[in-house]
């Protein structure tokens, strides 16, 4: 029996499949077009692509699986994308995906009318740039005929499965983070959807995570070669569903996924809330259970757009180095610390600990005996310092932790896994399997079909640990003082950048 596993990412689209045992059999990636900033501070990408992109990487793992293995389908995906469709299921407008930072006036005005307090208690979250909610409201009010015309309002994971299956679908994890979901009752908010005047029938169906949602159509199965009929389950937003392919699903499993965005994540037995929103409580993949995660908005992008500004091409060396591994290579040479050079890796605002969509980047200590490595190390030690913020938070709200997993493309470099575990203080553990969200929806789909009766009997038979990372003591206590230093840098460039 074979799982397929299908991950609407930012940058691309993956497609993995599984067996029983959660072994990888194939896998691919077709990648998105990057993302379009029109002005500052927005981010939107066609909808359309990430379907163009789900066929390609479909049909190239269908090469090494005969599409009548596949039992179930499972889909995750970036969170928060609004993606707007007309009465005939046509894409209105471009996507505006998860870090977007228009919608700070929608924001305000969220806040004022329900009420900082109330929105935490109503739908254990506060109004945000990134969450889909304020997306809608600035649709409706700067693009009033384009809004007119839209008749369904799904997350881009979701567009996906649209267009696989007609279906209008999505999970209780991924809506968690629409600022329309009532977290603790698992169900819409008809109370945030009235006050906002939000028409309910624009949102589609919500179901738990493992159940079965919808089937393959006759297009659907034209367009990617499986086999018309074949469940799909509703699947997971990307950071719950890469959780379960972590195994992060019992409380006081932590996981630290370093993607475009960073992400810490913690599961949970209750709707834990931290009243000032400093961190998101969402619901799990798992019925029944929670979690909560702070998110850093630039961590694997902040490498990214040194690598692309002012490093080196993507393309790597004539001896198969890739740019990361070279650039990694050479931040090894550097001590701990940097030697004084810090990074606030800001590029796109700041969600957790500061709210706060206008927070810029900054690089700060350099003098000129500094070189390139210096700064590629002090990335990756402000990603992980910022990272440990959401860590301190959850020592505040009495959320256990007992171990941390790395995820994403953070822990497939050795000097960022140690750095991790140096800033945090901590042992850090990486699973035998890399394939994060992809697997962790194949792994849903496995639970609907039946192969597992619940997703924690899924995770105790597939994850499996490869490495577990000591801290070093002497880095470790360094790292310390070094993120007294680091906390103090944005409140002192608050009100300069």
């Amino acid at each position: 029996m074979k799982l397929l596993g299908i991950d609407v990412g930012t940058s691309g689209t993956r497609a993995v499949v599984s067996d029983e045992r959660g072994n990888v059999i194939a896998s691919a990636t077709s990648e998105h077009e990057a993302f379009a900033s029109p002005r500052m501070g927005w981010a939107e990408q066609d909808a359309r692509d990430w379907w163009r992109a789900g066929i390609e990487a479909v049909r190239a793992v269908l090469t090494e699986v005969r599409a009548d293995e596949i039992k179930c389908i499972g889909f995750s995906g970036q969170m928060h994308g609004a993606t707007l469709l007309d009465a005939k299921g046509k894409v209105v407008r471009p996507a505006i995906i998860w870090c977007d930072g228009r919608t700070s006036a929608q924001c305000r005005r969220i806040t004022d009318e329900i009420g900082a307090d109330e929105l935490i208690e109503s739908v254990a979250n506060p109004a945000l740039e990134g969450f889909t909610l304020p997306k809608l409201l600035w649709v409706r009010e700067n693009e009033p005929e384009l809004w007119e015309r839209v008749r369904t309002i799904l997350l881009p994971k979701d567009y996906v499965r649209f267009k696989l299956t007609g279906e209008r679908a999505t999970d209780v994890a991924d809506a968690s983070g629409t600022l329309m979901l009532d977290v603790k009752r698992r169900a819409w908010s008809s109370a945030m959807l009235d006050r906002m005047g939000i028409d309910a029938a624009l949102l589609p169906v919500v179901y738990e995570s493992p159940e079965v949602c919808a089937r393959v159509s006759a297009e659907g199965a034209r367009e990617t070669g499986l086999m018309e009929g074949t469940p799909v389950v509703a699947g997971a937003g990307d950071q719950a569903a890469g959780a379960v392919g972590l195994g992060i699903v019992h409380p006081g499993a932590v996981s630290a996924t370093i993607g475009t965005s960073g992400v810490v994540f913690a599961a949970t037995d209750r709707p834990a809330l931290d009243a000032r929103g400093r961190v998101h409580t969402f619901c799990h993949a798992i019925p029944g259970r929670w979690h909560v995660m702070g998110v850093t908005q630039a961590a694997g992008l902040s490498l990214r757009w040194f690598r692309d500004q002012f490093g080196i091409g993507g393309a790597g060396d004539t001896e198969g180095h890739d740019a990361y591994e070279r650039l990694s290579e050479e931040a090894a040479t550097v001590p701990p610390g940097s030697d004084g050079v810090m990074w606030l890796p800001y590029l796109m605002g700041e969600r957790t600990p500061h709210l706060d969509p206008h927070a810029r980047a900054a690089l700060i200590g350099l003098t000129a005996n500094h070189t390139r490595a210096h700064v590629v190390r002090a990335i990756l030690e402000g990603v992980a310092f910022s990272l440990r913020d959401t860590l301190t938070i959850f020592n505040e709200m009495n959320v256990p932790l007992e171990k941390i997993k790395l995820g994403g493309g953070g822990a497939r470099s050795k000097l960022w896994r140690q750095i991790q575990a140096d800033v945090y203080g901590c042992p850090v553990e990486v699973a035998e399997a890399e394939e994060g969200a992809a697997l962790g929806a194949a792994l849903l789909a496995g639970v609907g079909a039946g192969v597992w009766s619940s997703v924690d009997e899924a995770c105790a038979q597939t994850v499996r640990l490869r490495e577990r990372i000591e801290p070093d003591a002497d880095a470790a206590k360094l790292m310390n003082t070094r993120y007294e230093v680091y906390k103090s840098l944005y409140p002192a460039l608050r009100g300069i950048v």
